[in-house]
């Protein structure tokens, strides 16, 4: 089945890799500066960031000594979390969106949630390589060990697809799913220490946010990396890296349970 699917995306390629084009030149095509916006925002935000928090606001973290281990940390969480949503958002709505091709054409429907992790990471890449830039010219690159940022993106996408598709096929039948999770993601992103360092949580809650909110050690992870040059700790990627491949399997056997009645029902 798994060598079946592989031929299925490659005998389409052109239909993916079309398709990722396509919503990358729909997205600014009716904006003045087009795809500039992609670099203008993120040097944006990382600016504003470097500016308001290192300068204005002299915030620090503790255990560091660089004025701007914040800023850094605010930008690793923000920019990686917003991949999460991305695919989170797009995916509960992959198939609504998606309702008149799925009626029309014959192909493979696999490819849908690989034409929503393409996508989105081709924005994230843009972003993340200014980030990148912003570390390399202000000295606080960590150096080979941000190759450890592999393993936990590629946890992180398995995680966010999975519960994107789980989410989208329910979205279907029940429309009420996609915007309740809206708001629930608000709340998920407040419960992850993105903007706060976990260090403010009591010692009895932090073990606790590690195990029940898997986006909270991937995104720890990140931070350690980037904010202070060493490797996660990665048993505490355990429990994203199991709930990923649940959630893989899970939307998996919905989408093969129901892949009929999904395009009956749109």
């Amino acid at each position: 089945m798994m060598i079946k699917g592989v031929q299925n995306i490659h005998r389409y390629k052109g239909f993916v890799f079309g398709s990722v084009k396509r919503e990358f030149q729909l997205r600014y095509q009716n904006s003045l500066f087009g795809a500039a916006w992609t670099i203008i925002n993120p040097i944006a935000m990382i600016f504003v960031y470097t500016v308001i928090f290192s300068q204005v606001m002299r915030a620090k973290l503790p255990g560091t000594d660089t004025m701007f281990a914040y800023s850094i940390y605010l930008c690793a969480g923000i920019i990686t979390w917003s991949l999460f949503a991305e695919i989170i958002e797009r995916g509960q709505s992959i198939f609504i969106d998606n309702a008149n091709i799925l009626k029309k054409l014959n192909f493979p429907r696999r490819i849908l949630p690989i034409i929503v992790v393409l996508t989105a990471c081709l924005n994230f890449s843009i972003i993340f390589l200014l980030f990148i830039c912003f570390l390399l010219i202000s000295g606080n690159f960590p150096g080979e060990v941000c190759l450890a940022i592999i393993p936990v993106l590629i946890i992180q996408i398995l995680f966010s697809i999975g519960l994107g598709i789980s989410l989208g096929v329910l979205n279907v039948f029940f429309r009420d799913v996609g915007e309740l999770f809206k708001i629930l993601l608000q709340f998920w992103f407040w419960l992850t220490p993105i903007v706060y360092p976990v260090t403010i949580l009591p010692e009895f809650l932090r073990p606790i946010m590690l195990t029940w909110n898997p986006m909270a050690a991937i995104i720890a992870s990140y931070q350690t990396i980037l904010v202070k040059g060493l490797y996660p700790d990665w048993s505490t990627l355990i429990i994203p890296l199991l709930s990923s491949i649940l959630l893989c399997l899970i939307a998996l056997r919905l989408f093969k349970n129901h892949a009929d009645e999904i395009v009956d029902e749109l």
